[in-house]
């Protein structure tokens, strides 16, 4: 419901525009919001929000949208015919989209940032079953000299984080923004 994302988006402006403490690790330095899956649209549809309680706040706001990461990088593929055949021979390239993803965001952002930046990264639901969104999450988050902000759909729960619900989740430093339940 927009309730719960409204509800949401008072929690980011609460702790968006407290003054922010440089000197702390990368993974501190990162922000989940963590919102229901079905409410993936509706946060899509209300992300200009997020950017301008950010930017009311000082800060610049980079927004980096992973949805089409693979279907891009897939279209790219020399054997894509082959794969899609016998998908079962994609798997182990799954490594080298995550690697180039990885490299691909960071220069999006890398020279245009300072310490009152905001990188934010949606679409991560789309990255389910081809790369992990924790491993992505922690190698972008070194370069981030502000604030990463990651729109996570899915559950946390005791510095645990479940991505589209998923059994298996893991921990991270990061501040979680939520709803109750």
């Amino acid at each position: 419901m927009s309730n719960r994302l409204s509800k949401l988006l008072n929690s980011f402006e609460c702790h968006i525009s407290l003054p922010w403490n440089p000197n702390i690790s990368a993974e501190e330095r990162a922000i989940f919001v963590v919102y229901h899956k079905e409410d993936e649209l509706k946060l899509r549809a209300r992300m200009p929000e997020f950017e301008y309680t950010a930017t009311s706040s000082g800060h610049s706001w980079y927004l980096l949208d992973v949805t089409h990461s693979f279907a891009e990088w897939m279209a790219g593929q020399d054997y894509k015919e082959a794969y899609f055949e016998d998908p079962e021979y994609l798997e182990s390239n799954y490594g080298y989209f995550a690697e180039e993803l990885a490299e691909k965001l960071k220069t999006e952002f890398r020279d245009r940032q300072d310490q009152n930046s905001v990188v934010a990264l949606m679409g991560c639901g789309a990255l389910f079953g081809f790369a992990s969104v924790s491993a992505l999450v922690k190698e972008i988050a070194r370069e981030v000299k502000g604030r990463l902000v990651v729109f996570f759909p899915g559950e946390y729960d005791e510095n645990t984080y479940r991505l589209l619900d998923a059994k298996d989740g893991w921990g991270y430093q990061a501040t979680a923004i939520t709803v109750a339940q």
